[in-house]
């Protein structure tokens, strides 16, 4: 075993097994009366148990795996969706034991994550650019956009504001969406939509152990009213000591604890939730807040220092009305949003001016305040029959985009490196129309255009061509451009000549992709899926580093091509059987220097089978995860690895309570993903073998 693997698996292992034997031991003693109880009688849910597992598995298929919202803007078939549609539900969040959005997507075909041991990060065919903030895929709430003002970021781990036990389900929409969305939408569509409060009928307190000290709490409540408004209130809390020390053997020194971090990894945060529907209004509201210590030493910190953290707070008020009008099928549709973001971050810089000297540590402290007020109005309608058209406009303010950055020395005035105060604007308009040509194609085209107040305006294109030849057999002819509007940040970061300088001219980044997926029913219980595709994508914008000043800055670089194809077959059957399997493959590289991309996987492969082990009272769930190696940015590259999940859930164990056992890399492989360039570490180590107990009681 190597140096590494001693200070990383080895103390992840112990950790994990002192928790593993008592944890599964009340989990089984727990179980032991559910069986008992079930044998001799038919016990009826308690409020707030009708679910997921009451449902029929056909009622279910047709509700939840055939309809999709995200895709047009409005309720469709999946096979009729311009896109390669999947989508996640709450009984899979529960069966696999899944604990962030990030894990809900790296569990998708052609998704993968990574995580640096503060913020995790998701990408998609090939492209997933270490420290890229998540801006290249829509992340939407109910249909809502939730891209912060400053960074564009879509936030996938803990940071996210929504616990994902309040998630109904996650539409993943795979390709350009720009036609529709704008901005972001560039490789995917992520749509969370969230639970019914009149489905919960109650209060719900939940309860988890894991790992590394860690507990998290939630309470929801949610309601029904006579007159068909409800209401939802829910509120979690999690704290987590994190591993005690972590090894990086970059830090393999005696002046630096020899490379050893000591308890630089905790993590706290809370997450409140509110949702009211009267009628045709639905009212949301939301408020996060996230602090993370880091023990990477990013940045170029002092390391091994647990003053070095971060903090993020959110805040958010969505309101949304949609009223079906008689004639035609129509519909109107019109949303308004507030959304804050406020992040700060205290970095220790040492400012001694020789090695041999004593330490002169110094915070350095780095803020964003963003915030924006937007509205969208949009009509659909059905024309000739034949015809739903959709038209829409949207417009945003981003009133408050601020950055600052200062030393603070003990006795001194702030030394100011940055102070920038912003505002902007966007508007756009879009139209789309999905027509039937015949019996069996169908045919759907939209555009939009967009104008900033940074760069002008920009066009994009969706057109879709759909072929049903006979029953159970969909094809799928797909083109979309899309673009990604510079960040604030990316426009704007400039620390007055320490490390960064103004970006030089910033124009959108541009994709074009063509896609051709092919969907088939097989028998009354499985399903195939398989596609194919290419993209280009222009104007990438990189962080360059100048060789006169070393000064690093924004400017658009190289084009990136790809091809790939992703193959999945998935089946669900009425015993409560249910298993999905898929295998992708991409080549991507850059088309100027026919370099590889960095963080890019070349083969993924990802097996879920939910299988019943006790009638209705005791289910496995297991989860395998491969992914070949991935190249970094120090031209090395890290490791594949196999990961294997494994959850029982026990639903309605005991009246109202249902029980969860979960055991996250059971093999207790050692892996890890490439850092990005404010690291030093080539590959940052994951945890070891974790494991989770979780109880939830519905009264």
């Amino acid at each position: 075993m190597t140096h590494t693997e001693r200070h990383t698996s080895g103390q992840v292992r112990r950790a994990s097994l002192s928790l593993l034997l008592p944890l599964a031991a009340a989990f089984l003693a727990l179980m032991l009366p559910a069986g008992v109880a079930h044998a001799g009688q038919d016990e009826q849910p308690g409020p707030g148990q009708e679910g997921v597992f009451d449902i029929a598995l056909e009622e279910l298929a047709q509700l939840e795996y055939t309809t999709v919202f995200g895709a047009s803007g409005y309720s469709q078939l999946v096979s009729e969706a311009p896109a390669s549609v999947t989508i996640l539900t709450a009984q899979d969040i529960q069966t696999y034991g899944w604990r962030s959005l990030d894990d809900i997507l790296r569990s998708v075909r052609g998704f993968y994550t990574s995580y640096d041991r503060n913020y995790a990060y998701a990408g998609t065919r090939g492209f997933g650019l270490p420290g890229d903030y998540n801006t290249r895929m829509l992340l939407l709430l109910d249909g809502q956009r939730t891209s912060d003002a400053v960074y564009g970021s879509a936030w996938v781990g803990t940071d996210f504001f929504l616990d994902v036990d309040l998630i109904e389900r996650v539409e993943v929409i795979r390709g350009p969406a720009s036609s529709l969305y704008g901005t972001n939408a560039y490789f995917a569509v992520i749509n969370v939509v969230t639970k019914s409060g009149a489905n919960l009928g109650g209060v719900q307190v939940s309860g988890d152990v894991l790992s590394y000290d860690t507990q998290k709490a939630r309470v929801t409540y949610g309601h029904g009213f006579g007159n068909g408004s409800e209401a939802l209130v829910s509120a979690s809390f999690l704290g987590s000591a994190g591993p005690y020390e972590l090894f990086f053997e970059e830090f393999d020194d005696p002046a630096t604890n020899n490379g050893m971090a000591i308890e630089g990894d905790d993590e706290n945060f809370q997450e409140i939730f509110a949702s009211l529907e009267v009628g045709d209004f639905t009212l949301q509201g939301g408020r996060s807040w996230r602090e993370k210590g880091f023990p990477t030493a990013a940045f170029g910190t002092v390391f091994n220092d647990t003053r070095n953290r971060t903090q993020d707070n959110q805040t958010f008020v969505h309101v949304e009305y949609e009223r079906p009008l008689a004639a035609d099928e129509a519909r109107v549709l019109g949303r308004a949003f507030f959304n804050q973001y406020d992040y700060e971050a205290t970095y220790i810089y040492d400012w001694a001016e020789e090695e041999d000297e004593e330490p002169f540590l110094v915070p350095n402290f780095d803020t964003v305040n963003g915030k924006a007020l937007g509205g969208e109005l949009n009509y659909a309608r059905t024309v000739l029959e034949r015809h739903k058209f959709l038209f829409g406009g949207e417009a945003i303010y981003n009133f408050q985009q601020d950055q600052y950055n200062a030393d603070l020395p003990v006795g001194d005035e702030p030394w100011v490196y940055l102070d920038d105060q912003r505002t902007s604007h966007t508007w756009a308009f879009y139209v789309q129309d999905d027509f039937t040509l015949g019996d069996h194609v169908r045919v759907n085209a939209g555009v939009r255009y967009d104008h900033y107040t940074t760069f002008g305006g920009t066009t994009n294109p969706r057109l879709a061509l759909i072929f049903d030849p006979v029953p159970g057999t969909t094809l799928k002819a797909l083109y979309g451009r899309a673009f990604r509007a510079p960040s604030a940040y990316e426009l704007f970061y400039n620390d007055d000549g320490e490390t960064h300088k103004p970006a030089e001219n910033l124009v959108p980044e541009t994709i074009n992709t063509f896609e051709v997926v092919y969907e088939q029913l097989v028998g009354q219980h499985m399903r195939t899926t398989v596609s194919g595709f290419h993209y280009v994508t222009e104007n990438l914008i990189e962080l360059f580093n100048d060789p006169e000043d070393y000064l690093v800055f924004y400017a658009n670089g190289g084009t990136v091509e790809a091809t790939g194809f992703e193959a999945e077959l998935e089946g669900r059957w009425q015993n409560g059987l249910e298993a999905r399997a898929s295998y992708s493959f991409q080549d991507s590289f850059n088309r100027e220097t026919r370099e590889k991309l960095t963080n890019s996987p070349r083969h993924l492969g990802k097996a879920h089978v939910r299988l019943p082990l006790y009638t209705d009272r005791l289910f496995a769930g297991v989860e395998v995860l491969l992914s070949s190696r991935r190249l970094t940015v120090f031209g090395t590259e890290a490791d594949s690895y196999q990961l294997l999940n494994l959850t029982l859930t026990s639903p309605r164990l005991l009246g109202g309570l249902d029980a969860s056992f979960s055991v996250y890399n059971a093999f207790d492989q050692s892996y890890g993903y490439p850092g990005s360039a404010e690291h030093v570490q080539e590959v940052i180590l994951q945890n070891g073998r974790t494991v989770r107990l979780k109880l939830t009681y519905s009264f």
